[in-house]
């Protein structure tokens, strides 16, 4: 989960964009804060030629939230962890509850897990702790792992290194730069690109999306939040990833239809066959 500082002033939402040629997934959103019925969201996302979504939990209610969600609907997969943010004390009867969520068929994921270091909300130690933990849950159900990393990059790369990464990994709203898109495309991690690409003070990010391979890349809204121009500061769903898309189409130089092609199959790959 991350912010784009602008907030949600306004709960208008913008109006649906052209539909993509071929259909892609959002890989990482939060139906829970959205504030819209699931049913509403996914109706409006496929209208948008974003026909699959996986939803993540951050601490155990909104895991539950997950879980249930992907239990009712067949578009939703599902993500269980404990935000970094959420750390503070974290005991291993906490963990033992999200490696029991995670064996539900469709929970796909383990995350958001990782290293917050941006906020103070958590003692890095517990983060720690909770990261390696996250990381034995995912290893040894065979699931997705999903990790935030913010301003925490040396950390999460060292960790995942000494514990040893699960087969997939995926890096939500990548944020690193070209050198570390490198790095992590050398190792096999994929990189989730947010609305936040879009933003004009983000060419760092776009030089790291440059560098990653068609291959290793997702789509992603983090909803509510990274809106992507033309509409930031306005909220965020998963109907609105088109702007992405062709945003990070144009900064590939690539075709829209590939980029979604390429995306499509990576979901697949990732998070397995619907």
């Amino acid at each position: 989960m991350s912010e784009d500082g602008n907030g949600q002033a306004s709960r208008s939402y913008p109006p649906l964009p052209d539909r993509l040629p071929v259909d892609v997934f959002d890989s990482h959103c939060h139906l829970d804060v959205v504030g819209t019925p699931v049913s509403e969201q996914l109706a409006s996302a496929k209208a948008a030629g974003v026909t699959r979504i996986v939803t993540i939990g951050c601490d155990l209610p909104s895991s539950r939230f997950a879980v249930d969600s992907a239990g009712e609907f067949d578009a939703v997969y599902a993500g269980v962890a404990m935000h970094p943010n959420e750390t503070t004390g974290i005991s291993d009867d906490v963990l033992n509850d999200i490696a029991g969520l995670a064996g539900h068929p469709k929970v796909r994921a383990i995350g958001e897990t990782g290293l917050d270091y941006y906020r103070d909300w958590a003692p890095k130690d517990d983060q720690q702790r909770s990261f390696r933990g996250h990381i034995e849950i995912a290893k040894r159900t065979g699931k997705a792992l999903v990790v935030h990393d913010r301003d925490a990059h040396d950390d999460v790369l060292r960790i995942l290194l000494e514990e040893g990464a699960p087969e997939r990994v995926v890096f939500h709203c990548f944020s690193g730069d070209a050198a570390m898109a490198e790095v992590c495309a050398e190792r096999g991690y994929v990189m989730s690109f947010a609305g936040n690409v879009t933003f004009k003070n983000a060419e760092p990010l776009r030089d790291a999306l440059r560098a990653a391979p068609l291959d290793l890349l997702l789509v992603e809204t983090d909803a509510p939040f990274l809106t992507p121009i033309p509409h930031r500061g306005k909220p965020n769903a998963s109907y609105l990833i088109p702007h992405t898309v062709r945003a990070m189409a144009e900064v590939k130089g690539v075709d829209v239809a590939e980029l979604c092609t390429a995306i499509a199959a990576n979901g697949e790959r990732v998070f397995g066959a619907w």
